[in-house]
Protein backbone atom coordinates (compact mmCIF):
# COMPACT_ATOMS: atom_id res chain seq x y z
CA UNK A 1 0.00 0.00 0.00
CA UNK A 2 2.97 2.29 0.48
CA UNK A 3 4.65 1.64 -2.82
CA UNK A 4 0.42 2.39 -4.42
CA UNK A 5 0.08 5.54 -2.70
CA UNK A 6 3.62 6.81 -2.95
CA UNK A 7 3.69 6.75 -6.70
CA UNK A 8 -0.25 8.39 -7.28
CA UNK A 9 1.64 11.35 -5.20
CA UNK A 10 4.60 11.75 -6.83
CA UNK A 11 2.29 11.15 -10.71
CA UNK A 12 0.01 13.49 -9.33
CA UNK A 13 2.95 16.05 -8.74
CA UNK A 14 4.66 15.78 -11.98
CA UNK A 15 7.57 14.11 -10.67
CA UNK A 16 7.73 11.02 -13.07
CA UNK A 17 9.08 13.66 -15.54
CA UNK A 18 12.41 12.89 -16.64
CA UNK A 19 14.94 15.33 -14.72
CA UNK A 20 17.25 18.43 -15.69
CA UNK A 21 20.97 17.69 -15.76
CA UNK A 22 24.11 20.38 -15.65
CA UNK A 23 23.66 22.97 -18.75
CA UNK A 24 19.83 22.29 -18.86
CA UNK A 25 20.04 19.23 -21.21
CA UNK A 26 17.08 16.57 -20.75
CA UNK A 27 18.45 13.22 -18.95
CA UNK A 28 16.10 10.24 -18.34
CA UNK A 29 16.01 9.53 -14.75
CA UNK A 30 14.53 6.40 -13.10
CA UNK A 31 10.76 6.60 -13.24
CA UNK A 32 10.16 8.11 -9.73
CA UNK A 33 12.52 10.02 -7.74
CA UNK A 34 14.48 8.39 -5.44
CA UNK A 35 14.71 9.42 -1.21
CA UNK A 36 18.48 10.36 -0.69
CA UNK A 37 20.48 9.52 2.24
CA UNK A 38 23.64 10.58 3.27
CA UNK A 39 25.49 9.05 6.09
CA UNK A 40 28.56 11.52 6.10
CA UNK A 41 31.11 9.93 9.44
CA UNK A 42 33.55 12.33 10.63
CA UNK A 43 37.23 11.68 10.70
CA UNK A 44 36.49 7.95 9.31
CA UNK A 45 39.88 6.89 6.97
CA UNK A 46 39.73 5.44 4.09
CA UNK A 47 41.74 1.98 5.65
CA UNK A 48 39.20 1.63 8.48
CA UNK A 49 36.09 0.16 6.32
CA UNK A 50 36.28 -3.05 4.58
CA UNK A 51 35.13 -2.09 1.10
CA UNK A 52 38.11 0.34 0.18
CA UNK A 53 40.48 -2.05 1.84
CA UNK A 54 40.06 -2.20 5.73
CA UNK A 55 40.90 -4.98 7.28
CA UNK A 56 41.73 -4.25 11.14
CA UNK A 57 37.90 -3.91 11.72
CA UNK A 58 34.94 -5.82 10.72
CA UNK A 59 32.05 -3.83 8.74
CA UNK A 60 30.23 -6.63 7.60
CA UNK A 61 27.02 -4.29 6.80
CA UNK A 62 29.47 -1.74 5.06
CA UNK A 63 30.72 -5.20 3.15
CA UNK A 64 27.21 -6.27 2.20
CA UNK A 65 26.13 -2.89 1.26
CA UNK A 66 29.18 -2.82 -1.31
CA UNK A 67 28.16 -5.93 -2.43
CA UNK A 68 24.39 -4.88 -3.00
CA UNK A 69 25.74 -1.63 -4.91
CA UNK A 70 28.88 0.47 -6.10
CA UNK A 71 32.18 1.49 -4.07
CA UNK A 72 34.07 4.25 -5.93
CA UNK A 73 37.69 3.98 -5.11
CA UNK A 74 38.68 7.79 -6.20
CA UNK A 75 36.12 9.41 -4.29
CA UNK A 76 37.44 12.88 -2.66
CA UNK A 77 36.01 14.88 0.45
CA UNK A 78 35.42 18.48 -0.59
CA UNK A 79 38.55 19.86 2.07
CA UNK A 80 40.80 18.06 4.56
CA UNK A 81 38.77 19.05 7.51
CA UNK A 82 35.10 19.15 8.51
CA UNK A 83 33.75 22.69 8.40
CA UNK A 84 34.65 23.25 4.94
CA UNK A 85 33.72 19.47 4.10
CA UNK A 86 30.58 19.76 5.12
CA UNK A 87 30.03 23.21 3.18
CA UNK A 88 31.08 21.87 -0.02
CA UNK A 89 29.15 18.90 0.28
CA UNK A 90 25.86 20.73 0.82
CA UNK A 91 26.30 23.77 -1.70
CA UNK A 92 27.42 21.55 -4.56
CA UNK A 93 30.50 24.38 -4.30
CA UNK A 94 34.34 24.12 -3.50
CA UNK A 95 34.41 25.46 0.47
CA UNK A 96 36.41 28.63 -0.71
CA UNK A 97 33.58 30.41 -2.49
CA UNK A 98 31.22 29.93 0.51
CA UNK A 99 33.69 31.44 3.40
CA UNK A 100 34.26 28.57 5.44
CA UNK A 101 37.49 27.63 4.78
CA UNK A 102 38.60 26.51 7.94
CA UNK A 103 37.00 24.91 10.89
CA UNK A 104 34.66 26.46 13.22
CA UNK A 105 35.49 26.40 16.98
CA UNK A 106 32.92 27.49 19.54
CA UNK A 107 34.40 30.76 19.98
CA UNK A 108 34.01 31.62 16.06
CA UNK A 109 31.05 34.04 15.10
CA UNK A 110 31.24 32.73 11.35
CA UNK A 111 28.48 30.55 9.76
CA UNK A 112 27.07 29.63 6.11
CA UNK A 113 26.09 32.48 4.27
CA UNK A 114 22.05 32.44 4.11
CA UNK A 115 23.08 33.17 -0.08
CA UNK A 116 24.09 30.05 -0.17
CA UNK A 117 21.80 27.34 -1.37
CA UNK A 118 21.49 23.28 0.02
CA UNK A 119 20.68 20.54 -1.17
CA UNK A 120 17.32 20.78 0.77
CA UNK A 121 16.73 24.33 -0.48
CA UNK A 122 17.37 22.49 -3.73
CA UNK A 123 14.71 19.47 -3.16
CA UNK A 124 12.06 21.68 -2.06
CA UNK A 125 9.24 21.71 -2.41
CA UNK A 126 8.83 17.74 -3.58
CA UNK A 127 11.06 16.53 -0.41
CA UNK A 128 10.80 16.47 2.82
CA UNK A 129 14.68 17.13 4.51
CA UNK A 130 16.49 16.74 7.82
CA UNK A 131 19.91 16.92 9.06
CA UNK A 132 20.40 14.81 11.79
CA UNK A 133 23.75 14.64 14.10
CA UNK A 134 26.73 16.76 13.71
CA UNK A 135 25.89 20.60 11.60
CA UNK A 136 29.36 22.55 12.23
CA UNK A 137 28.32 25.39 9.93
CA UNK A 138 27.86 27.95 12.50
CA UNK A 139 26.25 28.00 15.66
CA UNK A 140 25.80 31.90 17.25
CA UNK A 141 22.85 33.69 17.18
CA UNK A 142 19.23 32.71 16.72
CA UNK A 143 19.76 31.58 13.23
CA UNK A 144 22.39 29.49 12.87
CA UNK A 145 20.78 25.46 12.77
CA UNK A 146 19.94 23.81 9.74
CA UNK A 147 16.05 24.60 9.60
CA UNK A 148 17.80 28.24 8.30
CA UNK A 149 19.02 26.69 5.35
CA UNK A 150 16.62 24.81 4.17
CA UNK A 151 15.93 21.88 6.03
CA UNK A 152 12.23 20.85 7.90
CA UNK A 153 13.96 18.81 11.28
CA UNK A 154 17.52 19.56 12.97
CA UNK A 155 18.34 16.73 15.14
CA UNK A 156 21.66 17.00 16.77
CA UNK A 157 25.00 18.75 17.68
CA UNK A 158 26.27 22.00 16.22
CA UNK A 159 29.77 21.12 15.97
CA UNK A 160 32.35 18.12 17.28
CA UNK A 161 31.61 16.37 19.89
CA UNK A 162 34.87 17.28 21.57
CA UNK A 163 34.27 20.77 21.44
CA UNK A 164 32.42 22.62 24.62
CA UNK A 165 29.88 23.35 25.92
CA UNK A 166 27.59 20.83 23.56
CA UNK A 167 23.84 20.31 23.92
CA UNK A 168 21.37 18.13 21.90
CA UNK A 169 18.98 20.04 20.06
CA UNK A 170 16.19 19.70 18.24
CA UNK A 171 14.27 22.16 15.73
CA UNK A 172 11.28 21.39 13.21
CA UNK A 173 11.07 24.35 10.72
CA UNK A 174 8.58 27.29 12.30
CA UNK A 175 8.73 25.62 16.00
CA UNK A 176 11.14 26.86 18.62
CA UNK A 177 14.35 24.90 19.57
CA UNK A 178 14.93 22.51 22.22
CA UNK A 179 18.08 21.02 24.19
CA UNK A 180 19.14 18.40 26.24
CA UNK A 181 21.92 17.09 27.99
CA UNK A 182 24.12 14.76 25.46
CA UNK A 183 24.64 11.61 26.20
CA UNK A 184 27.95 10.49 24.90
CA UNK A 185 28.16 7.05 24.69
CA UNK A 186 24.51 6.90 23.09
CA UNK A 187 25.02 9.75 21.07
CA UNK A 188 25.28 7.82 17.69
CA UNK A 189 22.56 5.60 18.65
CA UNK A 190 20.15 8.54 19.36
CA UNK A 191 21.41 10.33 15.67
CA UNK A 192 20.13 6.98 14.47
CA UNK A 193 17.19 6.53 15.89
CA UNK A 194 15.45 10.03 15.45
CA UNK A 195 16.68 9.12 11.92
CA UNK A 196 14.73 6.05 11.41
CA UNK A 197 11.43 8.46 12.75
CA UNK A 198 12.03 10.74 9.93
CA UNK A 199 11.96 8.08 7.54
CA UNK A 200 8.99 6.37 9.20
CA UNK A 201 7.09 9.64 9.05
CA UNK A 202 7.88 10.41 5.73
CA UNK A 203 7.66 6.88 4.19
CA UNK A 204 4.83 7.83 2.09
CA UNK A 205 6.77 10.79 -0.08
CA UNK A 206 10.15 11.81 -1.28
CA UNK A 207 12.47 12.60 1.53
CA UNK A 208 16.42 13.95 1.91
CA UNK A 209 18.15 12.80 4.87
CA UNK A 210 21.64 13.70 6.04
CA UNK A 211 22.78 11.60 8.79
CA UNK A 212 25.79 12.76 9.83
CA UNK A 213 27.12 10.79 12.45
CA UNK A 214 30.07 12.24 15.08
CA UNK A 215 31.85 9.31 15.22
CA UNK A 216 34.51 8.12 15.00
CA UNK A 217 36.13 11.62 15.50
CA UNK A 218 38.17 11.26 18.60
CA UNK A 219 37.39 11.33 21.78
CA UNK A 220 35.57 7.95 21.36
CA UNK A 221 32.58 7.35 23.62
CA UNK A 222 31.20 3.38 22.21
CA UNK A 223 27.70 2.68 23.16
CA UNK A 224 26.70 0.16 25.63
CA UNK A 225 27.57 -3.22 23.91
CA UNK A 226 30.11 -2.04 21.19
CA UNK A 227 32.65 -1.60 23.66
CA UNK A 228 35.66 -4.35 23.30
CA UNK A 229 34.18 -5.66 20.29
CA UNK A 230 37.12 -4.69 17.64
CA UNK A 231 39.73 -6.36 19.89
CA UNK A 232 43.41 -4.96 18.10
CA UNK A 233 41.72 -1.41 17.35
CA UNK A 234 40.52 0.16 20.99
CA UNK A 235 37.80 2.32 21.48
CA UNK A 236 38.29 4.11 17.75
CA UNK A 237 37.70 0.20 16.36
CA UNK A 238 34.88 -0.28 18.73
CA UNK A 239 33.17 2.83 17.27
CA UNK A 240 33.68 1.83 13.63
CA UNK A 241 32.13 -1.40 14.33
CA UNK A 242 29.03 1.05 16.14
CA UNK A 243 29.12 2.92 12.86
CA UNK A 244 28.10 -0.10 10.49
CA UNK A 245 25.61 -1.54 12.65
CA UNK A 246 23.88 1.32 12.14
CA UNK A 247 24.26 0.76 8.36
CA UNK A 248 22.98 -2.29 9.06
CA UNK A 249 20.02 -0.83 10.68
CA UNK A 250 19.14 2.00 8.39
CA UNK A 251 18.95 -0.72 5.63
CA UNK A 252 16.81 -3.04 7.67
CA UNK A 253 14.57 -0.15 7.91
CA UNK A 254 14.28 0.44 4.62
CA UNK A 255 13.54 -3.09 3.72
CA UNK A 256 10.74 -3.67 6.72
CA UNK A 257 9.06 -0.27 5.09
CA UNK A 258 9.50 -1.48 1.45
CA UNK A 259 11.82 1.61 0.61
CA UNK A 260 14.60 -0.21 -0.96
CA UNK A 261 14.64 0.23 -4.49
CA UNK A 262 13.34 3.74 -3.83
CA UNK A 263 15.87 4.86 -1.78
CA UNK A 264 19.36 5.91 -2.82
CA UNK A 265 21.66 5.49 0.31
CA UNK A 266 25.34 7.05 0.04
CA UNK A 267 28.04 5.86 2.77
CA UNK A 268 30.92 8.95 3.68
CA UNK A 269 33.27 10.66 5.28
CA UNK A 270 33.98 14.34 5.95
CA UNK A 271 37.62 13.94 5.26
CA UNK A 272 40.74 11.31 6.65
CA UNK A 273 41.58 10.13 10.00
CA UNK A 274 42.89 12.06 12.88
CA UNK A 275 45.50 11.03 15.49
CA UNK A 276 44.00 7.23 14.98
CA UNK A 277 42.50 5.69 12.23
CA UNK A 278 43.73 4.05 8.88
CA UNK A 279 44.25 5.66 5.46
CA UNK A 280 44.97 2.09 4.03
CA UNK A 281 48.46 3.39 3.13
CA UNK A 282 48.09 6.96 1.32
CA UNK A 283 50.46 9.55 2.55
CA UNK A 284 49.02 12.29 5.41
CA UNK A 285 46.28 12.69 7.49
CA UNK A 286 43.44 15.31 8.09
CA UNK A 287 44.17 18.31 7.74
CA UNK A 288 47.42 17.31 5.51
CA UNK A 289 47.86 19.61 2.63
CA UNK A 290 46.93 17.92 -1.03
CA UNK A 291 47.72 14.05 -0.32
CA UNK A 292 44.96 11.16 -0.53
CA UNK A 293 45.17 10.33 3.16
CA UNK A 294 43.90 13.68 4.07
CA UNK A 295 40.74 13.93 1.18
CA UNK A 296 40.06 10.22 -0.26
CA UNK A 297 38.10 8.68 1.85
CA UNK A 298 35.44 5.64 1.60
CA UNK A 299 32.49 5.97 -0.84
CA UNK A 300 29.41 3.35 -1.13
CA UNK A 301 26.69 3.97 -2.93
CA UNK A 302 23.87 1.09 -2.83
CA UNK A 303 20.44 1.78 -4.88
CA UNK A 304 19.04 -1.88 -5.63
CA UNK A 305 16.95 -1.73 -8.89
CA UNK A 306 18.73 0.56 -10.63
CA UNK A 307 22.90 0.59 -9.05
CA UNK A 308 24.25 -2.71 -10.41
CA UNK A 309 24.90 -4.72 -7.75
CA UNK A 310 29.16 -5.34 -6.87
CA UNK A 311 30.80 -2.80 -8.82
CA UNK A 312 34.21 -0.83 -8.23
CA UNK A 313 34.74 2.47 -10.31
CA UNK A 314 37.86 4.56 -9.93
CA UNK A 315 35.88 7.00 -11.79
CA UNK A 316 37.29 10.47 -9.60
CA UNK A 317 34.10 12.28 -7.78
CA UNK A 318 34.09 14.35 -5.00
CA UNK A 319 31.80 15.37 -2.07
CA UNK A 320 30.55 18.50 -4.46
CA UNK A 321 28.97 16.18 -6.48
CA UNK A 322 26.27 15.34 -4.81
CA UNK A 323 24.00 18.36 -4.53
CA UNK A 324 23.96 18.20 -8.59
CA UNK A 325 23.50 14.40 -8.73
CA UNK A 326 20.21 14.35 -6.26
CA UNK A 327 19.38 17.21 -8.45
CA UNK A 328 19.37 15.47 -11.66
CA UNK A 329 17.59 12.45 -9.92
CA UNK A 330 15.26 14.05 -8.87
CA UNK A 331 14.25 16.16 -11.90
CA UNK A 332 14.77 19.39 -10.51
CA UNK A 333 16.81 22.44 -11.32
CA UNK A 334 20.43 23.48 -9.77
CA UNK A 335 19.74 26.19 -7.51
CA UNK A 336 19.60 29.62 -9.69
CA UNK A 337 22.02 32.67 -9.23
CA UNK A 338 25.19 30.41 -8.34
CA UNK A 339 27.67 28.86 -9.33
CA UNK A 340 27.81 25.07 -8.53
CA UNK A 341 31.61 23.31 -8.69
CA UNK A 342 29.87 19.64 -8.57
CA UNK A 343 28.97 17.50 -11.33
CA UNK A 344 26.30 14.97 -11.76
CA UNK A 345 27.70 11.45 -11.24
CA UNK A 346 24.45 9.07 -11.41
CA UNK A 347 26.22 7.99 -14.80
CA UNK A 348 28.93 7.13 -13.22
CA UNK A 349 27.04 5.20 -10.37
CA UNK A 350 24.55 3.26 -12.58
CA UNK A 351 25.97 3.15 -15.68
CA UNK A 352 29.77 2.59 -15.02
CA UNK A 353 30.29 6.23 -16.74
CA UNK A 354 33.28 8.19 -16.67
CA UNK A 355 34.52 11.32 -14.44
CA UNK A 356 32.39 13.86 -15.67
CA UNK A 357 35.74 16.57 -14.09
CA UNK A 358 38.55 17.27 -16.15
CA UNK A 359 39.58 18.04 -12.42
CA UNK A 360 39.49 18.05 -8.62
CA UNK A 361 41.05 21.43 -6.67
CA UNK A 362 42.26 20.21 -3.30
CA UNK A 363 42.80 23.53 -1.26
CA UNK A 364 44.44 23.92 1.99
CA UNK A 365 42.15 26.52 3.96
CA UNK A 366 41.47 29.23 1.10
CA UNK A 367 44.71 28.03 -1.13
CA UNK A 368 44.50 25.56 -3.68
CA UNK A 369 47.65 23.20 -3.18
CA UNK A 370 46.56 20.18 -5.57
CA UNK A 371 45.15 19.70 -8.77
CA UNK A 372 44.20 15.85 -9.60
CA UNK A 373 43.04 14.62 -13.10
CA UNK A 374 42.03 11.26 -13.65
CA UNK A 375 45.61 10.02 -13.85
CA UNK A 376 47.79 12.85 -12.60
CA UNK A 377 48.01 14.46 -9.88
CA UNK A 378 49.95 17.78 -8.76
CA UNK A 379 50.95 19.32 -5.35
CA UNK A 380 52.24 22.20 -4.54
CA UNK A 381 53.02 22.97 -0.91
CA UNK A 382 53.35 19.88 1.92
CA UNK A 383 53.54 20.49 6.00
CA UNK A 384 57.06 20.70 6.99
CA UNK A 385 58.64 21.69 10.66
CA UNK A 386 54.36 23.37 11.54
CA UNK A 387 54.31 25.74 8.59
CA UNK A 388 53.06 24.59 4.76
CA UNK A 389 56.10 24.91 2.87
CA UNK A 390 56.18 25.51 -1.33
CA UNK A 391 57.54 22.78 -3.17
CA UNK A 392 58.19 24.80 -6.21
CA UNK A 393 60.08 27.33 -4.96
CA UNK A 394 62.60 24.83 -3.87
CA UNK A 395 62.81 23.09 -7.01
CA UNK A 396 60.80 20.34 -5.92
CA UNK A 397 57.92 19.76 -8.17
CA UNK A 398 55.78 17.03 -6.88
CA UNK A 399 53.86 15.33 -9.30
CA UNK A 400 52.43 11.68 -9.14
CA UNK A 401 51.08 9.30 -11.08
CA UNK A 402 47.56 8.29 -9.39
CA UNK A 403 47.88 4.72 -10.38
CA UNK A 404 49.89 3.98 -7.73
CA UNK A 405 47.91 6.06 -5.09
CA UNK A 406 50.08 5.63 -2.35
CA UNK A 407 52.16 8.88 -3.41
CA UNK A 408 55.43 8.38 -2.71
CA UNK A 409 57.45 9.81 -5.43
CA UNK A 410 57.56 12.47 -7.82
CA UNK A 411 57.12 11.16 -11.27
CA UNK A 412 58.08 15.00 -12.45
CA UNK A 413 61.24 14.29 -13.79
CA UNK A 414 59.72 10.92 -16.09
CA UNK A 415 56.67 13.45 -17.23
CA UNK A 416 57.96 17.59 -18.04
CA UNK A 417 55.32 17.87 -20.12
CA UNK A 418 52.40 16.80 -18.29
CA UNK A 419 53.79 18.66 -15.30
CA UNK A 420 53.84 21.74 -17.28
CA UNK A 421 50.07 21.42 -18.00
CA UNK A 422 49.73 20.03 -14.77
CA UNK A 423 51.57 23.76 -13.45
CA UNK A 424 49.21 25.52 -15.91
CA UNK A 425 46.29 23.69 -14.45
CA UNK A 426 47.86 24.86 -11.15
CA UNK A 427 48.23 28.56 -12.12
CA UNK A 428 44.71 28.75 -14.02
CA UNK A 429 42.81 27.27 -10.52
CA UNK A 430 45.05 29.61 -8.21
CA UNK A 431 44.09 33.13 -10.18
CA UNK A 432 40.44 31.61 -10.52
CA UNK A 433 40.01 31.49 -6.63
CA UNK A 434 42.44 34.16 -5.51
CA UNK A 435 39.08 36.56 -5.11
CA UNK A 436 38.06 34.17 -2.68
CA UNK A 437 41.02 34.83 -0.13
CA UNK A 438 41.17 36.34 2.51
CA UNK A 439 44.62 38.15 1.87
CA UNK A 440 45.59 39.65 -1.18
CA UNK A 441 48.55 37.45 -2.59
CA UNK A 442 48.64 34.21 -2.23
CA UNK A 443 50.96 32.93 0.63
CA UNK A 444 52.24 30.07 -1.24
CA UNK A 445 53.31 31.84 -4.27
CA UNK A 446 55.00 34.27 -2.36
CA UNK A 447 56.72 32.18 0.01
CA UNK A 448 57.81 30.10 -3.05
CA UNK A 449 59.55 33.11 -5.22
CA UNK A 450 60.93 34.30 -2.30
CA UNK A 451 62.65 30.44 -1.76
CA UNK A 452 63.99 30.88 -5.12
CA UNK A 453 65.41 33.91 -4.68
CA UNK A 454 67.27 32.74 -1.73
CA UNK A 455 68.46 29.87 -3.18
CA UNK A 456 68.95 31.25 -6.66
CA UNK A 457 67.13 28.14 -8.18
CA UNK A 458 67.09 28.94 -11.95
CA UNK A 459 64.43 25.83 -12.62
CA UNK A 460 61.75 28.17 -10.88
CA UNK A 461 58.44 26.65 -12.62
CA UNK A 462 56.96 29.27 -15.14
CA UNK A 463 54.30 29.89 -12.96
CA UNK A 464 55.79 31.68 -10.20
CA UNK A 465 57.68 33.81 -12.37
CA UNK A 466 56.56 37.39 -12.86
Amino acid sequence: MTHINRRKLLASSGLLAAGMALGGVAKAIPSRPPNIIVILCDDLGYGDVGPTGGRGVPTPHLDRMAAQGITLTDYYAPANVCTPSRAGLLTGRYPARTTLSRVLLETDTQQLPKTERTIAHALKPAYKSALIGKWHLGHKGDAWDPTNYGFDLFYGIPYSHDINPLRLYERKAGEAMRDEDVDFPRLQQKFYNRAQEFIEENAHRPFFLELALSSPHLPNFPAPGFGGKSQDAGAYGDTIIEIDSIVGRLNATLARLGLERDTLVIFTSDNGPWFEGSTGGLRQRKGGGAYDGAYRVPFIARWPGHIPAGRRSNAMAMGIDVLPTACALAGLPLPPGVEIDGRDISAVLMRGGASPHEELLLFQDENVVGIRTQRWKYVRADFYMNFLMPLDGRGYPQLYDMRDPTEQYSVASLHPDVTRAMQARMQQAAARFAPYRRTPEDPIAAQAKAQAAVRGHTNLPAMWQD
